[in-house]
């Protein structure tokens, strides 16, 4: 993943609204979200939903397929995991870590 990618994935989710997009994008997995759901689900208007979603799609974070009349956008599982990869590539300078349980930290 080049810097410039990283740099705009990361700018990208440096909003909170946005963050919570994303988040819920991942919890819907492969099936995805319409902005109605997205919308009715997080409380946030069919303008500022549209708006962030946009600079989601423009920073590669998200895909986004028409079904019919509807619009389905999923998260970019990988680009995500490009991006986690990138911010934790040298970790342990570069050897393996063990991690305990899933949102432990790595301990080198």
């Amino acid at each position: 993943m080049e810097e410039q990618d990283v740099v705009r994935s990361l700018a990208a989710l440096a909003q909170s609204a946005r963050l919570q997009v994303f988040r819920a994008l991942v919890i819907a997995g492969p099936r995805g979200m319409t902005p109605g759901v997205m919308a009715e689900g997080l409380g946030a208007p069919g303008n500022t939903l549209s708006f962030h979603l946009k600079e989601l799609l423009n920073a590669g974070l998200v895909t986004q397929e028409r079904q019919g009349r509807n619009l389905i956008y999923r998260a970019a599982f990988e680009h995500m995991n490009a991006l986690l990869g990138y911010l934790t590539e040298n970790c342990c300078q570069g050897e393996a870590c063990e991690v305990d349980a899933p949102g432990n930290a790595c301990k080198c």
